[in-house]
């Protein structure tokens, strides 16, 4: 039921933008909280989310991981805590896109 209602909110909307996705991955954490150990499936959708809305994707690596957690834990109270970390890993990712494949 929490799924579902939540695909249709995420899918209902016009445009999706890298702060929806990272919204639709906590209110998904919410429903399935780390049932595969540690975030996996749900840090996987993200990226292919940003891949398939032309969004920069991220990898959020084990240096990162503590303030993912923390994101996660007080993204209702202070979304920014996430929206910086993912932000943060983008850039990361963006940086390792440019090395090597220059020519994009």
């Amino acid at each position: 039921m929490h799924i579902k209602r939540l695909l249709s909110d995420y899918h209902d909307k016009e445009m999706i933008a890298f702060e929806d996705i990272v919204s639709f991955h906590f209110e998904f954490e919410k429903i399935h909280p780390y049932q595969d150990g540690n975030g996996r499936v749900g840090r996987l959708m993200m990226f292919r989310e940003c891949l398939k809305h032309d969004v920069m994707p991220f990898i959020v690596t084990d240096e990162m991981k503590a303030f993912y957690y923390r994101g996660l834990r007080e993204f209702k109270h202070e979304p920014g805590y996430l929206l910086d970390t993912c932000g943060a890993a983008q850039d990361t990712y963006e940086t390792w896109v440019a090395y090597f494949y220059p020519e994009l």
